[in-house]
């Protein structure tokens, strides 16, 4: 699979922003962030924003945001994105399971996504890495399209 690609996971910066709104509207079109919210989101002082390179090149990336949400410390990621020549190479595995990890060093108990309820393939990867259905949310994308959370509690490393 991708554990032979050389991949350089990275923390992002706002200089990468140009580059992550290319890939982000590659992936979800209609539903992408807009630069200025991909811009808060890569601002955010309570965000884990994270940048596979290969090559010197932006091969996906993934942005998160740690929440208090009760008594509970949430990690709620917010996009996944991997651009289309890249894809099938584990790269969103790794992206996912290394802000899992920075999630869990920073006291998160569990962390959360969304994904379309018709995408068969990203529900069954997060099921594959742990990760339960909640709920479904209703008309959560363009054209009335269903969503569905899911979350997975981590281990906060002793």
């Amino acid at each position: 699979m991708g554990d032979s690609l050389p991949l350089l996971i990275r923390q992002a910066t706002i200089d990468d922003l140009e580059t992550l709104c290319s890939i982000e509207r590659e992936c979800f079109t209609l539903e992408a962030f807009t630069k200025d919210q991909m811009r808060y989101l890569l601002e955010n002082p309570k965000g884990i924003s994270l940048i596979a390179q290969t090559d010197n090149e932006i091969a996906g990336f993934i942005v998160g945001i740690v929440c208090n949400c009760g008594t509970e410390r949430t990690g709620h990621v917010y996009t996944l994105d991997v651009a289309a020549k890249h894809r099938r190479k584990g790269i969103g595995l790794r992206l996912l399971r290394e802000l899992e990890q920075r999630f869990a060093y920073s006291g998160v108990e569990a962390c959360v996504l969304e994904a379309r309820a018709e995408n068969a393939a990203a529900l069954e990867l997060y099921q594959k890495e742990g990760y339960v259905k909640v709920h479904l949310i209703k008309d959560l994308y363009s054209n009335g399209i269903d969503g569905i959370r899911l979350m997975k509690k981590l281990a906060i490393p002793q």
